[in-house]
């Protein structure tokens, strides 16, 4: 399990970071929310643990970013704010849990616990996303009555995207949890299956489509339809 600890405090992070890795957990560190949204292109976290006061982007305004795009990632606020206000106002903007400091790290764990028990929302076997239905056993793309088959690395890619609609992600990131990271791959390789992607995407006259994001990777998004 992979989780992100966006923090600004570096001595309270450091510690909480080490306790987090001697329980088995593989823990990213940041200390505002603009590098933790670069950290959420690069990477797939199970969950994340976010401070409420940081310069730059605030943990309150990260999470509505977050979840204004879609991104679905388990929050647990961990901050001095312990207002009953300030506590509502973070659940309703969508954080799973909240933890006001100081606490005890064993409470952390047992809460972290909790919320990854929690059966996932999304399913992997044969998931939809907008009009779009891909039948994993039989490496089939199906859209409103229309087929095409596609190959094991392209179904694998689509996979991916769509277990993680409306989130960016780098080539890096994509040859890293696609490709398992294989050297012998090139990042040219994944734009080449982007393009066949998006080529079973046009046939199908799918809503669902795959953007570039300028700078930053590959998304996949499902079209509005107009009026």
């Amino acid at each position: 399990m992979r989780i992100l600890l966006i923090e600004d405090d570096l001595d309270f992070s450091y510690a909480l970071k080490i306790q987090l890795v001697n329980h088995g957990f593989e823990t990213d560190t940041c200390t505002n929310g603009n590098d933790g949204l670069f950290y959420l292109q690069q990477q797939i976290y199970h969950l994340i643990l976010l401070d409420w006061k940081m310069p730059v982007l605030n943990g309150i305004d990260f999470l509505q970013i977050i979840r204004d795009k879609g991104i679905s990632t388990p929050v647990i606020f961990l901050t001095g704010m312990g207002d009953l206000a300030q506590k509502i106002e973070g659940l309703n903007r969508g954080a799973d849990d909240y933890l006001v400091k100081p606490f005890a790290f064993e409470e952390l764990l047992a809460r972290i616990h909790c919320i990854l028990r929690r059966p996932q929302i999304i399913k992997t076997g044969s998931p939809s996303v907008g009009d779009l239905f891909l039948d994993t056993d039989k490496q089939v793309l199906c859209c409103n009555g229309k087929t095409v088959s596609i190959t094991a690395r392209e179904s694998a890619l689509l996979l991916f995207f769509m277990s993680h609609a409306n989130q960016t992600f780098s080539r890096e990131a994509l040859l890293a949890n696609v490709w398992n990271g294989n050297a012998d791959v090139e990042s040219r390789n994944v734009d080449n299956f982007i393009y066949l992607l998006r080529n079973h995407l046009k046939t199908l006259n799918s809503l669902v489509q795959l953007k570039t994001v300028r700078g930053a990777g590959y998304r996949l998004e499902v079209e509005e339809v107009s009026e």
